[in-house]
């Protein structure tokens, strides 16, 4: 039986991966700046993480909702103290897109409307509402349209206050970094003024962490490079380092009900188990603080590259802009240096995600092939 064919595949298999290398079935060894989309937080095969999942797997793997989970509240108070989001409620899912929809679902609920604003270039996700918030009609279904969805730029505050003047609006959806995108990001005047904007009419705002979470841009949430707190969190990739695991942090403004969500895999013993590795291992190797030094490292040195016409991002999310599009710049970079990294919806961009114990020399590694390449 044939594979359903959607995605196009460069023609590697990697079979092994340590730290910030992966290596494929005849042993070539390739550097993952990548991350497989942010996922690798705590570098491939790190010893806590697999000791952690070992042992949980020896004991109990999976169970459903309907019985007392302990790792739950345990996970929930841990992102707590890290993040400083002390106030929120956890609840737990599979994926990204999962977190996504249930927070808009939770918006809806709370507020009793149904219109969405997100910005320009946003991508959530490719389940029903989060795909319908998604500024990419090529994978929009026509179901897809029954959401009532509205893009509006960035930065751009008389659009909002019009928007969300007409009263009808559930939640706007803001990437702090945007990942898909390209690497754009809000300033802080409009960032301040969409959050009194949510609170005068009675809109939630989410802030979407899905892939600038769990220490990437270097706080424990992008969205805290502003003074906002947002109704809803949400959050996945990074947080467990290729368990497929997510979750939102939910205000207590929203109350809670039996019913109103639920999940079959989400907060599961091994997916939480998976998450309390990673936050150890950020913690303990002070991985935020590497993301904030290895980014303004980056920045620096990219900054020696005539034919790259801007660096983006902060902390380990990061993006090199050339003139030209990228797509056979990121071949050469995979097939004759054996580097892994990542595109985006801007043609001409690169994306870095490494995993947040990337060194200098990995960086290094970059700079120098990028040169290669360009000679």
């Amino acid at each position: 039986m044939p594979l359903f064919d959607v995605y196009p595949l460069y023609d590697v298999e990697p079979t092994k991966a340590r730290g910030v290398y992966v290596y494929d079935k005849n042993g070539k060894k390739y550097l993952d700046l990548y991350g497989g989309h942010a996922v690798i937080s705590i570098g491939h095969g790190h010893r806590t993480y697999k000791r952690a999942l070992r042992k949980q797997l020896n004991r109990i793997g999976f169970y459903s909702n309907a019985v007392q989970n302990p790792l739950q509240e345990k996970l929930s108070s841990e992102i707590n103290r890290q993040s400083g989001c002390k106030d929120y409620e956890l609840f737990m899912c599979s994926s990204g897109a999962e977190a996504n929809e249930n927070a808009l679902k939770l918006a809806s609920f709370h507020t009793g409307k149904s219109r969405v604003i997100a910005f320009d270039n946003a991508f959530h996700g490719r389940t029903s509402a989060a795909v319908a918030a998604t500024d990419n009609k090529m994978i929009q279904a026509p179901l897809n349209d029954q959401h009532k969805v509205d893009f509006i730029p960035f930065n751009d505050v008389e659009a909002l206050d019009k928007e969300l003047s007409k009263g009808d609006v559930c939640a706007v959806i803001f990437e702090a970094i945007q990942g898909v995108g390209g690497l754009d990001e809000p300033t802080n005047a409009f960032v301040t003024a969409m959050e009194q904007m949510c609170k005068k009419h009675n809109t939630c705002l989410i802030a979407d962490e899905v892939q600038s979470g769990f220490g990437r841009s270097g706080d424990f949430f992008a969205f805290q490079n502003y003074s906002i707190t947002p109704h809803i969190i949400t959050m996945a990739k990074g947080m467990g380092n290729g368990f497929p695991v997510g979750g939102i942090l939910v205000n207590p403004v929203i109350e809670s009900s039996y019913g109103m969500l639920g999940t079959t895999f989400g907060g599961n013993h091994l997916a939480c188990r998976a998450a309390l590795a990673v936050l150890e291992v950020l913690e303990k190797e002070n991985l935020y603080e590497n993301a904030k030094k290895l980014g303004a490292y980056f920045t620096e040195k990219a900054k020696e590259l005539p034919f790259v016409t801007k660096s983006k991002g902060r902390g380990l999310m990061l993006g090199l802009e050339f003139e030209n599009e990228v797509g056979p710049l990121r071949k050469e970079l995979i097939f004759s240096h054996q580097i892994f990294t990542g595109g985006s919806s801007n043609k001409k961009l690169i994306r870095i995600l490494p995993p947040l114990n990337v060194q200098k020399k990995h960086f290094d590694n970059l700079f120098n092939a990028l040169l290669e390449c360009h000679k």
